[in-house]
């Protein structure tokens, strides 16, 4: 398969950096994405060019690492997918493709298609935790969990923190992540004690890191490779609201 490739190129986050295009004309189409990406890298270095840089780990759609825009659409055109599950036979032949990194304040492009995602890890550090002590895995029936709490907060776990749903929100906000976060361990038992102190912390924290405020555009639904849904985003607005009423003047 033949494809025109513009690929966006920044030395580091002070570089103002360009689309720089590459021809490919004997790409394999049951290629994923990445893999098309380290193809071209080949070329790159046998003729002694940089090669692009993008980030991956499990190209499995686990990791959440891969993220990218492709062709305007945060993981690409397909559905429920991240770049690694993205196979170039979606794509026409001789198809012009544009591939840039998360557009966001809150993610400074390090460099070509790598983001620095770490304000996801500091919104987690404010209050993703519990309070109930581990240790060994207890036995199954101890804490009982009703099977719809059960399988929302499986939903809700089932986000991987790629970012996709700040890059596509016309806003940039980051309700989807936190939300979900806050609904899996929300709606467990083990999660109660903090549960409304939880929401008020990583609200607050999402706030100060200069994210947008959710408008209900629904972009981030949409571009979720894990198809969280936005009532997630309702739970959280209303733990948010009870902890001032729970915790008033808490963190």
């Amino acid at each position: 398969m033949k494809f025109t490739l513009f690929i966006w190129r920044q030395r580091n986050r002070g570089d103002r950096g360009r689309f720089v295009k590459y021809e490919l004309n004997d790409a394999d189409p049951g290629m994923s994405f990445l893999e098309m990406l380290d193809f071209l890298n080949q070329r790159l270095i046998e003729r002694g060019e940089e090669p692009v840089a993008f980030e991956h780990d499990c190209r499995e759609g686990i990791c959440g690492c891969c993220g990218m825009v492709v062709n305007g659409f945060p993981h690409g055109p397909e559905k429920g997918t991240t770049v690694c599950q993205l196979y170039l036979r979606h794509f026409q032949e001789g198809a012009h493709i544009h591939i840039e990194p998360w557009r966001s304040r809150v993610f400074p492009v390090i460099k070509d298609l790598v983001v620095d995602r770490s304000v996801l890890d500091r919104m987690m550090r404010a209050g993703g935790f519990i309070s109930v002590p581990t240790g060994s895995a207890p036995e199954a029936n101890t804490v009982p969990v009703p099977k719809e709490a059960a399988e929302v907060a499986m939903d809700a776990a089932a986000c991987i923190g790629c970012g996709a749903c700040v890059a596509a929100c016309p806003n940039g906000a980051a309700a989807l992540f936190v939300s979900a976060r806050l609904g899996h361990l929300g709606l467990l038992p083990q999660g109660q004690p903090e549960r409304e102190r939880r929401a008020k912390a990583m609200i607050r924290r999402m706030d100060r890191e200069g994210f947008g405020a959710c408008g209900n555009h629904r972009e981030c639904e949409a571009v979720c490779p894990k198809r969280i849904s936005i009532r997630f985003i309702a739970r959280a607005n209303r733990d948010f609201l009870k902890a001032f009423f729970v915790h008033p003047g808490k963190a």
